[in-house]
């Protein structure tokens, strides 16, 4: 469909921005952190020790989702349900250095690719491994040579990536005593060792340029000027910024960990580099401002699990913490700003997740899913605009041997497989403190028949009866 091209015109003139680029095609960023938990922005929780202010900005000028899950508790299945549409339990991603993104499935790069759109993946990848010849990261290597898939393969023009984590600051670098958690910044660098992962461009090649100081900012300094360039060439883009940040090991620099310094080590340094990311969205959004591109541009942040058992982070009021499919290892910070398209200062309850991204895109661009295998998102193009409207399909999570099912404003949980199940009405108890299924028996009966038929959805898809 063609977007209101006046609107936007007249909305840049007002803020004495110039419109640039294809102005009939919305470019998207989709913002992504690694373990940020729903409590750790201060726009959603203002206890909160960590600042945030440009992603408070963000969430002021856009739409805050207060509904907004992970399509899993953690970080690889989460990732691509964000590229595929998909529940990861359909094609083989079920948990964190499992599987890898296969070639039958039809990512969001290779659809807006057939649209004219360049698109960029920079940051986390841990879809696959990177290389087949030295060892890397968690499986990459000789030994990880059947989970080789790279960006390029899915869709991909240019790429910055690492198979899996890093540390937050000097990535490639850590004390010889370095502990799993988190250290302060190395000062003397001749003491410190590989930490045994590597930085790949997009032709397959390790990066040894600009590898030190912020993690986030050196992911940023990849993706701006691939921004830079698809504006120049007038081209419509799409933009993966993954950030590893706070995933552990978390480290800050000196600036970042300065107003934190009465916390404890693990604790300083998860807050500074949740600062030091949150200085990146605030680049990456002014330069959207520069460049004369933000009217024009679909920008989405979000997390993609809950925050690590142990860390430093807020789950806020919700209960589990990342691996768990109660509220707080899937309920995340979900925010999406696209100015003279969605109002500022607007919120939403809608039930969101990360696969609703594939589908949302398609449907601003008036086309069609070219296939018939089942979808588990849904187009939210309605709610950014403002509409009431009512999700169309529940969502279903699977991990390890939990199953949940959200319904509206009812939640099926089962942490033994399906052998027994507990409900909860997330609007009046958001925090899972009373178990309904004994005094709602119909309902319990009729969300545990809805889940266990997606569950045996999910499994013809895992067989490969879809492609």
């Amino acid at each position: 469909m063609k977007l209101p091209i006046l609107l936007t015109v007249v909305v840049l003139t007002c803020l004495n921005v110039c419109p640039a680029g294809d102005q009939s095609k919305p470019n998207v960023i989709l913002v992504m952190c690694d373990d940020l938990g729903y409590g750790d922005p201060q726009c959603f929780n203002a206890n909160s020790p960590i600042r945030t202010p440009n992603i408070d900005v963000m969430a002021a000028a856009g739409m805050k989702f207060n509904r907004f899950y992970a399509a899993a508790p953690v970080c690889s299945p989460t990732r691509g349900s964000c590229l595929t549409g998909r529940h990861p339990y359909r094609f083989g991603v079920f948990s964190a250095n499992t599987g890898h993104m296969k070639k039958q499935e039809i990512t969001l790069p290779e659809l807006l690719k057939k649209e004219g759109y360049t698109s960029g993946h920079f940051g986390k990848w841990h879809l696959g491994t990177l290389t087949t010849t030295v060892n890397d990261a968690n499986r990459g290597g000789p030994h990880g040579k059947k989970h080789y898939s790279i960006p390029s393969e899915h869709g991909y023009d240019d790429s910055f990536v690492t198979e899996s984590k890093v540390p937050t600051f000097d990535p490639m670098i850590k004390p010889k005593d370095a502990g799993r958690n988190a250290w302060d910044a190395i000062v003397d660098k001749s003491k410190a060792v590989s930490y045994g992962t590597h930085y790949w461009n997009h032709a397959g090649k390790a990066v040894t340029k600009n590898l030190e100081g912020d993690d986030s900012r050196l992911i940023m300094d990849r993706a701006v000027p691939f921004i830079e360039s698809s504006v120049a060439k007038k081209q419509p883009f799409f933009a993966a910024i993954w950030f590893h940040a706070p995933h552990l090991p978390v480290v800050a620099g000196k600036r970042h960990v300065a107003p934190y310094k009465e916390y404890s080590v693990y604790e300083r340094n998860y807050y500074g580099c949740v600062t030091a990311l949150d200085e990146q969205v605030g680049r990456l959004r002014d330069r959207l401002r520069t460049l004369g591109v933000s009217g024009n541009t679909l920008l989405c942040f979000c997390s993609d699990n809950g925050p690590a058992g142990k860390a430093p982070g807020s789950a806020a009021e919700f209960r589990g913490r990342k691996r768990s499919l109660y509220e707080g290892g899937v309920r995340v910070p979900g925010i999406m700003e696209w100015p003279g398209t969605i109002a500022a200062g607007s919120s939403t309850d809608f039930p969101a997740v990360t696969s609703d991204y594939l589908p949302t895109v398609l449907d601003l661009l008036g086309i069609s899913y070219p296939d018939d295998r089942p979808l588990d998102g849904v187009s939210l193009a309605d709610v950014m605009r403002g509409k009431k409207s009512r999700r169309s399909q529940s969502i279903g999570f699977q991990s390890e041997n939990q199953v949940a099912w959200h319904s509206g404003a009812h939640k099926l949980y089962s942490g033994d497989s399906g052998k027994t199940w507990e409900l909860y009405d997330l609007v009046a108890d958001p925090g899972e403190s009373e178990d309904l299924a004994a005094t709602h028996p119909g309902l319990t009966a009729q969300l545990r028949s809805e889940a266990v038929a997606w569950q045996a959805s999910c499994k013809r898809s895992d067989d490969e009866a879809d492609y």
